[in-house]
């Protein structure tokens, strides 16, 4: 899970990863340039602490809330990141302990807010993991209910690697001085609009049925394959929209209903006629499929929801 760019590339160095030149795209159906993710919903044991959380720790700010559910997003934005929804007796688990999410991740706009990001965290004594992806710099944290985030800025496409047709993927120490600089003298006032919902990241009981589903059904592209247990999947060449792993160990169990946990993430497609060819795919392979008022709606073959949704209606 820490693999850097030596332990998996040797002293490859990687060339240009420009258009075209990496990815392996599905047999079939293939997911439009344009997808991107929209909020994920989750299950947690405690609305007010969770809020709490989202609001003073990752710096989101409430758009809606109810007795039993909030919906939080970016300040200065309306775009929905998370929507929260808890119930009695919901408990936590070891986020490796169960299939499903090892976490979701925030895209910030660029480099600075990620390093005022870092300062803020520093400011308010929260510790995180970090990992440079070559592609991006990252931040890892945990919330209330042991689910797990990242907040993440990317590097420039031009800067992007890859040997033969696989992006360059690691996770090497990163820079956390740079990032300072890079954060000027402005300071972090919350998660700043133009914030989206980067990726997901989910533990997965077989690389390989993953990515038939993933791919071959669902429509994504390969991207990255070599980082040990673990395989990245995206549409119009980013370097993930998904990611799948099995760290969780053969043993691993999708979360039981009273555990906190990942309800459904949503792949944002941009009109009804790629809503209906991925339905049609997905139906296709024989996975298990609904229509709400023009949602898709799946799920993997471990139980995690997934709601393609129509962006253009």
């Amino acid at each position: 899970m820490g693999a850097t760019t030596r332990d998996i590339y040797g002293a490859a160095k990687g060339d240009a990863a420009t258009d075209g030149t990496y990815g392996l795209a599905p047999a079939g159906h293939r997911l439009p340039a344009t997808t991107r993710l929209g909020e994920v919903r989750l299950r947690v044991s405690n609305l007010g602490t969770s809020i709490d959380y989202y609001t003073r720790v990752l710096g989101m700010r409430i758009i809606e809330r109810a007795e039993s559910s909030a919906s939080l997003g970016a300040h200065g934005d309306d775009r929905l990141l998370v929507r929260l929804h808890a119930a009695a007796g919901i408990r936590a688990v070891p986020r490796r302990a169960r299939l499903g999410l090892f976490h979701f991740a925030i895209l910030l706009p660029d480099r600075a807010a990620l390093g005022r990001f870092v300062q803020h965290l520093a400011a308010i004594g929260v510790q995180a993991g970090a990992g440079d992806h070559l592609v991006s710099e990252a931040f890892y944290l945990t919330d209330p209910d042991g689910l797990g985030i990242e907040v993440y800025a990317d590097r420039p496409r031009d800067s992007w690697r890859r040997v033969n047709r696989e992006l360059m993927m690691s996770t090497d120490p990163v820079d956390v001085e740079g990032l300072v600089r890079a954060a000027g003298n402005v300071a972090w006032t919350g998660m700043p609009a133009g914030t989206v919902m980067g990726h997901v990241h989910l533990h997965v009981g077989n690389i390989d049925e993953g990515a038939t589903f993933f791919s071959e059904a669902l429509g994504f592209d390969r991207m990255a394959w070599s980082y040990p247990g673990a395989l990245f999947l995206a549409a119009g060449g980013y370097h993930h929209h998904l990611g799948t792993n099995i760290w969780a160990g053969p043993g691993a169990q999708p979360p039981a209903e009273d555990e906190a946990g990942l309800i459904e993430w949503t792949i944002e497609l941009p009109d009804a006629t790629s809503v209906d060819a991925a339905a049609s795919s997905i139906a296709a392979a024989g996975y298990g499929l609904t229509r709400e008022s023009g949602d898709a709606v799946t799920a993997d073959p471990w139980g995690t929801g997934i709601r393609l949704r129509n962006i253009g209606r």
